[in-house]
C-alpha cells in the first residue's frame, strides 16, 4: 500500500511540474514552426491511431461491420460539421440497428 501512495504522489508531482513547465518556459523558449507542423501532424496520427484500434478490434478479435459503420457514421457528421449529439446518436444508432438485424 505505500508502495502504491508513493507512485501516485510521484506521478501526481511530475504532472504538476510538466503542466507547470509549459506556461513557465513558454517565454523563454521558441519552438520552430517546423516542430510545432510535426507536433500538429503527430497528434492527428495518433488520434487516428486510437479511432481505429477502438473501432476495428475488439480484444484480440475484430469488431465485425456494426461498430465500424457506427463510427464511419459518426465521422461523416463530424466532416459535415453537425451538432455532437446528433454525431454520438447517430453513431450509436447505427451500431444498435446493424446488431438488432444480426450483422456482427
Amino acid at each position: 500500500m505505500t508502495g502504491l501512495l508513493a507512485a501516485i504522489a510521484i506521478l501526481a508531482v511530475g504532472t504538476f511540474a510538466l503542466r507547470f513547465a509549459g506556461p513557465a518556459l513558454r517565454s523563454r523558449y521558441e519552438i520552430p514552426e517546423r516542430v510545432q507542423g510535426l507536433l500538429a501532424a503527430a497528434a492527428i496520427v495518433l488520434l487516428t491511431a486510437l479511432v481505429a484500434t477502438a473501432a476495428l478490434t475488439d480484444g484480440t478479435g475484430s469488431a465485425g461491420i456494426a461498430r465500424p459503420a457506427g463510427v464511419l457514421v459518426g465521422g461523416i457528421l463530424a466532416w459535415r460539421k453537425a451538432p455532437f449529439v446528433l454525431i454520438v446518436v447517430a453513431a450509436a444508432a447505427t451500431a444498435a440497428g446493424l446488431r438488432l438485424l444480426g450483422v456482427p
